[in-house]
């Protein structure tokens, strides 16, 4: 029943984390490009609320929980797929990192055109690309992640 329990809880942890993610990318790439500074000032405030409150904690959770499985399940974690996991797990942390204070600037970018009145600044639009340019590897991480657990590939 405890394997039962923590594997419920580490796919509804990465489901979460997963559905941030592309939630939050979704609307904050298309509110960017829409250029309206309220509407983006929002959406990346908000953005950066998600990031802080669930993808930081389903970040932490989801080793704990992957490797407390793999204990509980007798499998080491030099096992093929579960060492890939843990590989591509931490290259999608490492590409999340600076997406969270690149948020932060854009989110303050974002902020002052809007109470200044003004348009975007360009600088918003270079963190943007490093944003995306950061965003695509750990989505294929995260997704391979995802293959890796349900196929468990020898």
């Amino acid at each position: 029943m405890e394997y039962l329990i923590v594997k419920w809880l580490h796919v509804l942890s990465s489901t979460l984390l997963f559905g941030t993610g592309i939630g939050s990318a979704w609307y904050l790439l298309f509110t960017s490009v829409t250029r309206q500074p309220a509407a983006t000032a929002i959406v990346v405030r908000r953005v950066v609320w998600a990031d802080w409150c669930f993808t930081a904690t389903t970040m932490v959770f989801q080793p704990l929980s992957g490797a407390y499985l793999a204990h509980l399940a007798g499998m080491p974690l030099s096992t093929r797929w579960i060492a890939w996991s843990f590989a591509l797990y931490a290259l999608a942390g490492l590409c999340w990192l600076p997406v969270v204070g690149l948020q932060m600037r854009m989110r303050d970018l974002a902020e002052a055109a809007t109470a200044a009145g003004e348009p975007l600044p360009a600088r918003y639009f270079r963190l943007l690309k490093v944003w995306t340019v950061l965003g695509v590897p750990a989505f294929l991480a995260l997704v391979a992640v995802f293959w890796l657990m349900v196929a468990k590939p020898a």
